[in-house]
């Protein structure tokens, strides 16, 4: 009887990510098919959702590691939102596909660009994401007003 509570646990933890996977991914998609980058262009709409996702999840995770021990709702929110919400919106197989179309077409240069662009201003985006949320966090424990 104890092997049930954790397999019923890990199922509800598994439908808050597929849920909240099925959110991003929406949203993501009605961007790509909103904004879509003709052949041998630079792919702006996964490069910029792939750098924004990295800054909220950042924040995401900053925030939450600040409030708390990653149990609970912290965890069900890191998962729902963090591993399902961002995880479904930002897309590392779209990613790679564009990079081997630009290969494709020719555009090895714009490639090797969009590749490097998007791993070092995620980084970037990311420590902002971060810093914005451990600044706040640490203005509000002390009661003083976040910048």
């Amino acid at each position: 009887m104890t092997t049930a509570r954790p397999a019923a646990q890990f199922l509800g933890l598994a439908g808050l990510v597929a849920a909240g996977s099925a959110v991003g991914t929406l949203v993501r998609a009605s961007l790509e098919l909103a904004f879509p980058a003709g052949p041998g262009q630079f792919p702006w709409t996964t490069f910029l959702i792939n750098i924004v996702g990295s800054c909220v999840l950042a924040a995401l995770i900053e925030t939450l590691a600040f409030a708390g021990p990653d149990t609970g709702g912290r965890r069900m929110l890191r998962l729902a939102l963090g591993t399902g919400v961002i995880g479904g919106f930002t897309t590392y197989s779209t990613f790679v596909l564009e990079i081997d179309n630009l290969v494709g077409d020719g555009r090895g240069v714009l490639a090797v660009a969009y590749a490097l662009l998007s791993v070092v201003l995620g980084l970037v985006a990311a420590m902002i994401g971060a810093g914005v949320a451990a600044s706040v966090a640490r203005a509000r424990a002390g009661g003083e007003e976040a910048p």
